[in-house]
C-alpha cells in the first residue's frame, strides 16, 4: 500500500455489508474506493462462524442480495459453507477483488478538519479517503464473559465464532455455555459425538419449529430458467414477515398463540416435566430472538446432555460451578455467549472532528441520523448501525436500504462540488433517535419482560428497528440535507468547527 495513497471511498468489512456497498458505489461510477478486510479471505460472520451445525435462520431466497439473485440455493435454510460460497460469487460477479485490501485491519481513522479527509491507519500501510463507510457488523467481535478461575482451567477453551476444528470433540466432556442462536446449532451437531454434554443455561430461549427442506431440482430449474419465480418467492417470504413485524412493534400482547405452537413444540420432544420447566421462559415471546430448531430439544432430551438451569459463575480446575452452586466435571469449555453488538470495537479506533473517538461519543448509548451518520463524525457512515437490527425478518433488507442512502450522500456530495463534507447536525441525530425510542416503547423487545443483546448497558435498545422494513427503506431513500451540516475545507489556523468556516444549509 503506497505511502499517501488517497481514495474517494474507504469500506471497511467484507460481509453483506461491505461487499453490498462496494457493489453499490460500482453502479453509481464510483470506481476510486478501497475495501478494507482485516482477515485474509471475503465473507464476515460467515467466514468467522463455522462451527458445527452453523446455518441461517432466515430463508435462503430472502437472505442474499435482490441485485445478485441466486436460483441454486440447495435448501430452504442455508448453511455457512452456501452462503460464504454465494459471497465469493458475488465478490467475483461484481468484479470486486481489484478494490480488496485483505490483511488490512483498520488500527485508527482520524478526521482532518483542514483537509476533509479521513487518515486510516492499517495493519498493511497508510492511506487517506473522502468518505468512510463502514461495515464492520454487529456480529464480528465475540463476547467472551469474565469468568473467575478460568484461567486455571487445563482443558480447550474456544468461542463458537472462533471454533477450533482441530480439536476432536469425541468422547469428551464439553460445556456449552449460552443458550443463544449458535448454541442451539452447535448442540446437536455435537451431542452425538461427545462423552457429555453440559449445557448452561441462564435464560432459556423460545424455539419454534425449523421449516428446512431441501429445494428440489425442478425448483431451481424454474428458477433458472424463469427468473421471476424466484423473484416471487422472495417477494412472499418478505410478505409473511412484514406482516408478522406488527405483533411483535404494536400488538405484542397477540403473541400467546404463537408461545403455545413453541410449548407444544417443546412438548414433543421433552417428556420430562422437571426439564420442560427448566426449559420454558418466563418472558413473552419475540422479546429475545425467536429461535429455529427441529434438533435442539431431541438433543436435550439425550442422556448424555445435562441441563443446568443457572449460568456459569466459575471455574476451579476442570470443574465447572454455576450460580446456584451446580457442578461439572469437564475436558472442553465452548462458550456461545455472542458478540459485542451494543459496543461495537470499531467505535474506539474511529477520532472525529473534536479529537473524541466514537466510543467516547456514545458513552450514554448508540446513535445514529437514519442508523447511518453519527454527529461529530462527518462523511462517515456505518452500515448496520444503531436501530437497523431485526427481530423476525432478513438483514440483507436493511442493508439493501443503508445502500440507498449511501448512494444519495455521496450524490450530494457531487452536487455541492469542490471539496466538501456532511457532518450529522446534533439535533436531527436526537430527534430521530427519539423517534426511535418513542416507538420502542410498545415493542415486545421493550415490554417482553426479558434482558436481550438488543440492550445496551444503559437498558436501552440501540439495536433493533422498531418497525417495518417498508417503513425503514422509505426513511432512507434520500439524503435530507438540512439535517446535515455542510463543511468546507477551513484555513489552517481556523478548527473545522469555526462557524465562519461552515456553510449552514
Amino acid at each position: 500500500m503506497a505511502e499517501h495513497e488517497h481514495v474517494r471511498v474507504a469500506v471497511v468489512g467484507t460481509g453483506f455489508g461491505g461487499l453490498g456497498a462496494a457493489v453499490r458505489l460500482r453502479r453509481e461510477g464510483v470506481t476510486d474506493f478501497v475495501v478494507l478486510e482485516r482477515a485474509d479471505s471475503v465473507g464476515g460472520t460467515w467466514r468467522d462462524n463455522s462451527y458445527p451445525g452453523c446455518a441461517c435462520d432466515v430463508p435462503s431466497h430472502l437472505y442474499s442480495f435482490s441485485f445478485a439473485p441466486h436460483p441454486d440455493w440447495p435448501r430452504t435454510f442455508s448453511g455457512q459453507q452456501h452462503i460464504r460460497a454465494y459471497l465469493e460469487h458475488v465478490t467475483d460477479v461484481f468484479r470486486l477483488r481489484p478494490h480488496i485490501r485483505l490483511n488490512s485491519e483498520v488500527k485508527r481513522m482520524t478526521w482532518d478538519g483542514e483537509k476533509l479527509r479521513w487518515d486510516i491507519e492499517t495493519a498493511s500501510g497508510r492511506l487517506s479517503a473522502d468518505l468512510v463507510v463502514s461495515a464492520t457488523g454487529p456480529l464480528s467481535d465475540p463476547k467472551v464473559p469474565d469468568i473467575p478461575g478460568l484461567d486455571s482451567f487445563p482443558g480447550k477453551v474456544f468461542h463458537s465464532a472462533r471454533w477450533d476444528h482441530d480439536y476432536d470433540l469425541r468422547g469428551k466432556r464439553v460445556a456449552m455455555v449460552g443458550t443463544g442462536a449458535s448454541a442451539i446449532q452447535i448442540v446437536p451437531a455435537i451431542q452425538p459425538l461427545a462423552r457429555n454434554v453440559t449445557l448452561f443455561q441462564r435464560t432459556p430461549p423460545w424455539v419454534m419449529p425449523r421449516m428446512d427442506r431441501a429445494i428440489s431440482g425442478a425448483e431451481r430449474r424454474l428458477h433458472r430458467l424463469l427468473p421471476f419465480t424466484a423473484q416471487v418467492r422472495r417477494g412472499l417470504l418478505w410478505g409473511i414477515r412484514e406482516l408478522q413485524v406488527q405483533a411483535f412493534t404494536k400488538r405484542p400482547g397477540e403473541l400467546g398463540a404463537v408461545e403455545q405452537l413453541a410449548k407444544r413444540n417443546m412438548a414433543r420432544a421433552i417428556k420430562d416435566p422437571a426439564l420442560r420447566a427448566k426449559l420454558t421462559p418466563d418472558y413473552r415471546i419475540g422479546c429475545k430472538r425467536i429461535l429455529l430448531s427441529s434438533t435442539y430439544y431431541p438433543a436435550l432430551a439425550q442422556p448424555n446432555v445435562d441441563v443446568v438451569a443457572s449460568g456459569l459463575s466459575r471455574v476451579e480446575g476442570s470443574t465447572l460451578v454455576a450460580a446456584d452452586g451446580t457442578e461439572a466435571q469437564v475436558d472442553a469449555i465452548v462458550f456461545g455467549t455472542g458478540f459485542h453488538v451494543t459496543d461495537m470495537p470499531i467505535a474506539d479506533r474511529v477520532v472525529g472532528a473534536d479529537g473524541r473517538t466514537l466510543a467516547e461519543a456514545w458513552k450514554g448509548g448508540m446513535e445514529a441520523l437514519r442508523g447511518a451518520s453519527a454527529a461529530g463524525f462527518p462523511n462517515w457512515m456505518s452500515v448496520i448501525g444503531p436501530n437497523t437490527g431485526l427481530g423476525n425478518s432478513s438483514m440483507i433488507l436493511m442493508i439493501e436500504s443503508q445502500l440507498n442512502y449511501l448512494a444519495d450522500f455521496v450524490r450530494q456530495l457531487d452536487v455541492l462540488g469542490g471539496r466538501a463534507a456532511l457532518d450529522a447536525r446534533p439535533a436531527a441525530v436526537a430527534a430521530w433517535n427519539h423517534r426511535v425510542q418513542e416507538r420502542m416503547k410498545r415493542t415486545v423487545w421493550n415490554t417482553g419482560g426479558c434482558t436481550s443483546w438488543y440492550l445496551d448497558a444503559n437498558g436501552r435498545n440501540s439495536t433493533i428497528w422498531p418497525g417495518t422494513t417498508t417503513e425503514f427503506r422509505r426513511a432512507t431513500r434520500r439524503v435530507d440535507l438540512a439535517e446535515y451540516e455542510v463543511l468546507r475545507p477551513s484555513a489552517p489556523a481556523n478548527a473545522v468547527t469555526d462557524e465562519s468556516t461552515e456553510a449552514a444549509v
